[in-house]
């Protein structure tokens, strides 16, 4: 059957329309055919009713072009009053014309501007960092990667999410503070829809690292992300390492296998509880590990050293004076800590830590150890120990399997909180008997109330770890973290109160909040977005640094540690940080700085000292801690 045919004045609106509907520029031809077709003909009567016009034809057409091409002068012609009429009517057109032209010119011009504010142009860099999403975590990602392209040149880092360009300019300004010669770049736009995730430049940008929000769905946009990341770089033939975080274990398969094999996706709230129960076990261990993960100071490399290859690995901790071997990495595996005996081979490279990646330089340091000096007490064994947890939240499980993997017989942990939920009923229930080394034991009560914690004898624990309640679906919005702050205070009023201070953990959402916490100087403050974002700024770096990392956090691995400095040296001698080195060498571990508790409350790293020179020579005493990596 035919089809009915629309009317042809009906087509031409149609078709007339759909050219207008392609911008400014249409628009501005058409008015110039408009504008023609009332110029030509009216310079043609002024021509032709001109008395000193030229007698031929062609002399005349040659008369109409000019004077079309002089229509914009607004001149007027003078004569009979077609003549004048005529002009004045040239001159309308002229007019009209002129100020149709500067309003489209300005129409566009805005436009252009707002797209511009709007952050829909697409990055042209080279070897840039891209952010993908929006959470706390952006603010630490940001200022670190800027921290770690301080000395690159013509380095960007460039921030895409569905918020509004200019807010984020706004938010990031103050809280990264100055950029140096990095550009920052941000651009506006869903990070799940793989036609948007170009506008930031992702197949030419040295490292994709993908943030979760704040959201329940975190999770799952993470993944979502991900796919769409693999999608818009289907065609391209390398691609950027990227760098993601999940919270929740049953998601980690799916985020790796979306990231692709040159992935690295972190397990944030695993990798918290792990660096929370580090921190109960050995106070003041948060600090070391703040200084390890930023760009401020001393942080791990990967170097190779031809000149060590098949030598015992214990030669290479005093084979660099400005830095400290901690381990190997063979191939994609982290050997922390590993046997002093342990030959390094051809390919292995020395996992360092160092002020940047061109301090690490070899040198003899075995001159500088005072064997005589050496404290050879055996190191004391580990205890049954107390902990008291106030508050639950999504991590407080995992912090429980973390403190049940190494607890020793005897050991107890108490939880206060409320309401305890059904996940805090199945860990109570699981460990009732006690079966693990470990008994936990639920009390209901509300930490924010002075009378709960006036029932608790909280100096017979050995730490105190203090939790944020999770956002309740359906409750008002609150600052995460006001709980937790009432807390402190009444822990506070408990130490003023009996004159003993609490070895509390406390684990923070807002980085803003570390500020108003009432806790001592130097005290252990985690805040979990801070630690992850400062992680994935490092991976992002170099990739092969997941496994130190991964082994360095493990609760079953060579992790970091602070034991007491009459282990290595004899207290109220003075000895230099190489035989520090020596004596740790002798008990399996590798030492890499100390923490002075002369210095806590005065000293900028609250007497935390890292990578100090082999030859620095100072007093020690027997309440200062060497930082060591090694196991247990």
């Amino acid at each position: 059957m035919a089809q009915r045919r629309a009317p042809l004045g009906d087509r031409a609106r149609y078709w007339f329309d759909r050219t207008l509907a392609r911008g400014a520029a249409a628009l501005v031809g058409w008015m110039a055919l408009l504008c023609l077709a009332v110029v030509v003909p009216a310079n043609a009567v002024l021509v032709w009713t001109d008395s000193d016009a030229p007698p031929s034809l062609t002399d005349r057409l040659a008369q109409v072009w000019r004077l079309t091409g002089q229509t914009l002068r607004l001149g007027g012609a003078t004569g009979t009053p077609v003549r004048v009429m005529t002009s004045v009517l040239l001159a309308l057109v002229a007019l009209l014309y002129v100020s149709t032209l500067v309003g489209l010119i300005t129409t566009a011009l805005t436009d252009r501007l707002t797209a511009l504010r709007r952050g829909r142009s697409t990055v042209l860099e080279q070897g840039h960092a891209v952010v993908l999403g929006w959470s706390e975590q952006v603010f630490t990602v940001v200022g670190e990667l800027v921290a770690a392209n301080a000395n690159r040149r013509h380095a960007a880092v460039v921030v895409l999410a569905d918020r509004d360009k200019t807010l984020m300019e706004e938010a990031l300004g103050p809280r990264t503070g100055p950029v140096g010669r990095t550009r920052l770049i941000c651009r506006s736009g869903p990070v799940t829809d793989p036609a948007v995730l170009p506008l930031a430049g992702p197949a030419t940008a040295g490292a994709v690292l993908v943030l979760p929000h704040d959201e329940p769905d975190a999770d799952a946009e993470v993944v979502r992300t991900l796919l769409a990341l693999r999608a818009a770089l289907a065609g391209e033939r390398t691609r950027p390492p990227v760098v993601a975080a999940v919270r929740d274990d049953r998601y980690r398969l799916a985020a790796a296998l979306a990231a692709g094999p040159t992935g690295v996706v972190l397990e944030s709230d695993t990798v918290t509880a792990r660096l929370i129960v580090q921190a109960a076990r050995r106070p003041g261990l948060s600090l070391v590990h703040q200084e390890l993960l930023d760009f401020g100071g001393d942080e791990f490399y990967l170097v190779g050293e031809p000149g060590l290859t098949g030598r015992p690995f214990g030669d290479a901790l005093l084979a660099y004076p400005t830095s400290s071997v901690v381990g190997l990495m063979r191939g994609d595996t982290a050997l922390l800590a590993p046997p002093p005996r342990t030959r390094i081979a051809p390919d292995d490279l020395l996992v360092v830590v160092s002020r940047d990646d061109d301090t690490a330089r070899p040198g003899d340091c075995a001159p500088l150890v005072e064997e005589t000096v050496m404290a050879s007490a055996p190191a004391v064994p580990a205890r049954a120990e107390r902990v008291l947890l106030l508050g639950w939240n999504r991590r407080a499980p995992l912090l429980v399997d973390q403190l049940r993997r190494r607890a020793r017989p005897g050991s107890v942990v108490d939880v206060v909180a409320d309401p305890l939920d059904a996940t805090a009923r199945q860990v109570g229930e699981a460990d009732a008997d006690g079966g693990a080394g470990l008994s936990v034991t639920l009390h209901h009560g509300d930490t924010t109330r002075p009378e709960t914690l006036r029932r608790l004898d909280v100096h017979s624990y050995d730490s105190v770890i203090v939790l944020g309640r999770d956002p309740v679906p359906g409750e008002p919005a609150d600052d995460p973290d006001t709980r937790t702050l009432v807390t402190l205070l009444l822990l506070r009023q408990l130490e003023e109160a009996t004159g003993r201070e609490l070895p509390v953990v406390t684990e923070l959402i807002d980085d803003r909040n570390r500020a108003l916490a009432p806790v001592g100087p130097g005290a252990d403050v985690i805040v979990s977005g801070r630690l992850i974002g400062l992680l994935m700024a490092q991976i992002s770096q170099n990739r092969l640094l997941a496994a130190v990392f991964e082994e360095l956090f493990s609760a079953d691995g060579a992790g970091v540690r602070l034991r007491p400095a009459a282990d290595y040296v004899l207290p109220g001698r003075e000895a230099s940080f190489a035989t520090v080195v020596a004596a740790a060498r002798h008990r399996g571990e590798c030492a890499i700085g100390y923490r002075s508790h002369a210095d806590v409350s005065t000293g900028p790293g609250y007497g935390v000292r890292i990578n100090p020179p082999k030859d620095e020579r100072r007093r020690w005493t027997a309440r200062d801690e060497v930082v060591v990596v090694g196991g247990d």
